[in-house]
This record gives C-alpha cells, sequence and structure tokens, in this order.
C-alpha cells in the first residue's frame, strides 16, 4: 500500500463529509495517512515504579474523565470506585448538579458507598454517621458523645467536578485556581460525543494483566487489522486504512467499513457516516470513545500497577428502551465487537509478557501509528512537571 502524508493538528476534528472524502480518496489511491515520523518508546516506561508514580500525579491533579453523565441521571444517582488510587463517590444532588467527593467517612475514613445506584443519603456501615446528597454530614448516633464535633466543617471532603458534553470529569488534588485555568485548556478539546438522548446499556469493570498504556496503544492504529481481526472486523473493515487527526492533546482515528463505497459518486447532501464507520476518539490521557451505529462506548483505564489496568467499559445507546428488534440488533453488533476485544486484549496480554523478557530497550511505533507517537510525545510533557 502506499502511504500519504496528511496527518495535521487542527483546532477540532473534521466535518463527517470531510472524513468521508478523504476515506474514498485513499480507497482510490490506495493510501492511508501517516505521520511525519516514528517513535521509540523505551520499555522501562512501562514497567518503572516511579514512573508510574509521575501518571497518578498527572490524573490527580488535573481534570480527568471519571464516568458518564448518564451513569448518573436523576437526583441521588452515584458511583463509587477508586481513582488513581482514591476512593471517590461522585453524585447528582437535588439541584442536578454532580459533585465529587472522597469516598471517605470523617469519623473513621470508612467507604460511604460503593458501587452504583440511587439513595438519599449516604450512611456510614461502621457507626452509621449519615452524609446528605451534598455530602454535608446530616447525622451522628449519640451525638452527645461528641461534644466538640462541629458538624459544618465534617461533610465528606468535596473534590473539584466539572460536566462537559455527557462527561463527568474529577480534579484530586490539584490547586483550585491552577485547575481551573488548565481546564479551559482541555475541557474545550472536548468533542460533544454523548447527547442526552444516550442512556446507559450496561457497564462493565475487567482487570487486564497489563500496563495502562499497552491497553492504550492497541485502540490507536489499524495496521493490525487483518492479522489480528481476520474473523471480526477485518471481513467488514480494511486492513491499514485509517484517517487519523490530533486536536490538542486528543487523537481520533477513523476505522471505515466497506459499505463506505456505496457513498462514491452521490451528492456530498446525501453522505452520512451511520454504519459506515466508527471513530476511536482518545482524550487524553486515559479514556477512550468508540462510535458505533445505535452505541457509544467509554473506555476509561484506570491504572493499578505496572502490570495490571482496570477497564471501566461504559455503553450508551440511543435506541429507546421499548425498540425490541432494534436492542436485539444492538445486542448482536456489541457481541462482535466483543469478539474483537478479547482479541485485542489477547495481544495486549502476549506484549506484557514481552516486556517482562527484557528483550525490547524499547517498541517501535512506525508511521501507520501516529495516534501513538502522539500521545506518548504529550505523555512525556505533561509528565516533566512532576519530576
Amino acid at each position: 500500500m502506499q502511504v500519504n502524508n496528511v496527518i495535521v493538528k487542527r483546532e477540532e476534528f473534521l466535518e463527517d463529509a470531510q472524513v468521508i472524502k478523504r476515506v474514498l480518496d485513499h480507497i482510490e489511491n490506495q493510501t492511508t495517512d501517516i505521520g511525519a515520523e516514528s517513535w521509540r518508546e523505551p520499555t522501562k516506561h512501562y514497567t518503572d515504579t516511579g514512573r508510574l508514580e509521575l501518571e497518578l500525579d498527572l490524573l490527580r491533579s488535573n481534570f480527568s474523565i471519571f464516568c458518564p453523565s448518564a451513569t448518573i441521571p436523576d437526583s441521588g444517582s452515584y458511583v463509587a470506585r477508586k481513582f488513581a488510587e482514591i476512593p471517590l463517590l461522585v453524585v447528582r444532588g437535588k439541584d442536578g448538579k454532580a459533585r465529587a467527593f472522597k469516598n471517605a467517612c470523617r469519623h473513621r475514613g470508612v467507604q460511604v458507598a460503593s458501587g452504583s445506584g440511587s439513595a438519599n443519603s449516604f450512611v456510614c456501615p461502621y457507626h452509621a454517621w449519615t452524609y446528605g446528597l451534598d455530602g454535608s454530614l446530616r447525622g451522628v448516633p449519640h451525638s452527645h458523645g461528641f461534644p466538640d464535633l462541629d458538624k459544618c466543617s465534617r461533610g465528606l471532603v468535596e473534590v473539584s467536578c466539572k460536566e462537559v458534553n455527557g462527561l463527568i470529569f474529577v480534579n484530586i488534588e490539584g490547586d483550585s485556581n491552577q485547575a481551573e485555568l488548565a481546564s479551559q485548556a482541555l475541557l474545550s478539546d472536548v468533542p460533544n460525543l454523548l447527547t442526552e438522548d444516550y442512556s446507559m446499556y450496561s457497564h462493565g469493570e475487567t482487570e487486564v494483566p497489563a500496563n495502562w498504556k499497552v491497553v492504550l496503544e492497541s485502540f490507536l492504529e489499524g495496521y493490525h487489522i487483518r492479522s489480528t481481526h481476520k474473523d471480526t472486523f477485518f471481513p467488514v473493515q480494511y486492513d491499514n486504512l485509517n484517517v487519523v487527526e490530533h486536536c490538542g492533546k486528543h487523537s481520533r482515528i477513523t476505522f471505515p467499513y466497506r459499505p463506505i463505497e456505496a457513498l462514491k459518486g452521490r451528492p456530498e447532501a446525501q453522505w452520512c457516516i451511520d454504519g459506515r464507520l466508527t471513530y476511536v476518539y482518545h482524550l487524553f490521557p486515559n479514556v477512550l470513545m468508540t462510535t458505533h451505529p445505535g452505541f457509544n462506548v467509554l473506555v476509561v483505564l484506570e491504572p493499578l500497577t505496572v502490570k495490571t489496568t482496570l477497564q471501566h467499559t461504559f455503553v450508551l445507546t440511543d435506541i429507546a428502551e421499548d425498540n425490541d428488534a432494534e436492542r436485539r440488533e444492538l445486542d448482536s453488533v456489541i457481541g462482535l465487537v466483543n469478539a474483537a476485544v478479547a482479541e485485542d486484549r489477547a495481544m495486549v496480554v502476549s506484549a506484557q509478557k514481552g516486556l517482562e523478557t527484557n528483550a525490547n530497550e524499547f517498541f517501535e511505533f512506525g508511521l501507520f501509528e501516529s495516534a501513538i507517537r502522539h500521545f506518548h510525545s504529550n505523555l512525556d510533557s505533561a509528565l516533566e512537571k512532576y519530576k
């Protein structure tokens, strides 16, 4: 296949029609998007615990995606899980606002919530101290035993939280003024991917025995489509044919489907991406969003150790709950996607085992893997302030 040097940084991603035109040109000319240069990433960056601590510092001190807004649709809806090793609780208040708190009772530190659900208040399971949806301390059993307790100052510890374009962002440790300035630059680049029409379809967690960056990299190139997905994606997609875009620290990779060729010769006003391509958005540093006909998938990669990652997968759909026929079709498509995800995960786990052999001093990312280069270059720059 010939190649075409067309990847550039932009202030926003291309319109759908522009992407379709690029794809059709690539099909006709047997080309694909390539980067300006290759990248060698030292393998010690995947195995060094000191490096992992810097990456966790980055997540803690900047606004980072915690979950989709659709996971807390109503007053009292909440999600409780760790984020960069810190137990957090995100809840929608009676005023409709999303708030985030450190998930630790102000008495003895026990977590006041777990998993997800809906509640009118949060009751510590240890001694039943009770907190409102706004984090305020509402009740202390046998309160006369705490004569010096000031309830007004002993609510759950709130952390910065923003809701932008259907996503919940949290900032655990950043200085409030600096965090606000940093968020303006980061959040302004986030595309509007999840409108109010999307609701939660499913949510799962999987512990992957691999470094979080190895997991992330598996989403960011189409160079492996034929070899890894010969019976799943390759029959409906193309091998090594992608449009790659960078917007700030974020990237978008287009994976076209073969039916896109039917648009050739039609007026651009009739062009539509539905069923003809998948966008994979990389939202720096650790989040991915993939678009599919009838549903989108948000993936949040939570680093646990240098060898393990907790992958949070949120499937969201705009198909009505009572539309049984389209929901059955949705299940079928999700089944195909899950089969391909399993194939990717096998490669990811194998790559992690390869890391542990010390056979390589660096990973060699070529011109077809420019989104990975973009990620590592930005990660290196972002980590400098924490060294």
